[in-house]
């Protein structure tokens, strides 16, 4: 249990370290007005914290407790070392909840390995918890990128849709298709929101990312399974392609996206260019060992 004492040493730490930051180092626009306090305002952290000002200011004052998700962010939003990082973690009572830790990767399922080395002719993806990529088919390769070039602790399908500028271009209705997977893994957040490498990737591209703080702030939530993408592919042009998405019934969460056109179209025509230039397809995975953390 976390005592007053530490609580009130959890505000002054956090206090210190936003006095260290100026705007312009966390990527925030400058007013031209002169500031009233050393470093960050408490709004500001919040900002790039993702979560309200309210919660952040009660955090700060020992008012309220400090989950491990909140702990997270903030200690992203603050640019925390890995040792300021384990003293935050500390000084709060979340020692053994601190986002460092390490976890095994999921493996996708026999059965989905098999379904992709059947899925020949059209894009399909294997998702993981929180939206990490766990396996793809050459033709989904060739409509996304190489995802084998992308280390495996960065191959998450939500991170590749923000910062990988290929996947962002990719997208012609980028802001929809990036809301809606914002709200896909705010989702999926539901059933444990305080795991570390959830809180691990939240923190990271909401101090990345403006529009992922702002969205992610919003808790819009999505569960379809369904749905058109647009695409404007750097070789092929314009896509319009069905998404449908199949979850697994084990109950690991992993499902299935597969990417298929209408008979008849160009884009039906531009998948089978995609496909042939993959043939003869097989299945690409990223081992899974017990060193390599989840996203």
């Amino acid at each position: 249990m976390t005592s007053a004492r530490d609580t009130g040493e959890v505000g002054a730490f956090l206090k210190a370290r936003r006095a260290e930051l100026t705007p312009r180092e966390v990527g925030l626009p400058e007013t031209g007005r002169q500031r009233k306090v050393a470093g960050l305002r408490r709004e500001e952290v919040a900002q790039l914290a993702a979560i309200s000002v309210d919660y952040y200011t009660r955090l700060e004052q020992g008012r309220a407790p400090a989950s491990a998700s909140a702990l997270a962010a903030v200690a992203a939003a603050l640019r925390l070392d890995e040792d300021q990082q384990a003293y935050l973690y500390k000084i709060a009572g979340k020692t053994d909840a601190r986002p460092r830790r390490r976890h095994t990767r999921q493996s996708p399922r026999p059965a989905m390995r098999r379904l992709l080395d059947q899925l020949t002719a059209t894009p399909a993806i294997v998702l993981g918890r929180y939206m990490d990529v766990l396996a793809w088919n050459p033709a989904a390769a060739a409509l996304y990128t190489d995802f084998g070039a992308i280390p495996v602790q960065r191959r998450n399908y939500v991170r590749l849709v923000f910062t990988d500028p290929v996947i962002r271009a990719l997208h012609t209705e980028w802001e929809h298709d990036a809301r809606d997977a914002v709200a896909a893994l705010r989702m999926e957040a539901a059933s444990d929101p305080d795991r570390p490498e959830l809180a691990r990737l939240v923190g990271e591209l909401a101090v990345l990312d403006p529009d992922f703080r702002t969205w992610w702030a919003e808790h819009r939530v999505n569960s379809a399974t369904y749905g058109t993408k647009r695409y404007r592919h750097r070789v092929l042009g314009d896509l319009t392609l069905d998404c449908d998405t199949w979850t697994s019934p084990d109950g690991s969460g992993q499902r299935l996206m597969v990417l298929t056109a209408e008979p008849g179209t160009p884009s039906a025509e531009a998948v089978r260019i995609l496909a042939s230039w993959t043939a003869p397809a097989h299945t690409h995975t990223q081992p899974a060992t017990a060193s390599e953390p989840t996203v």
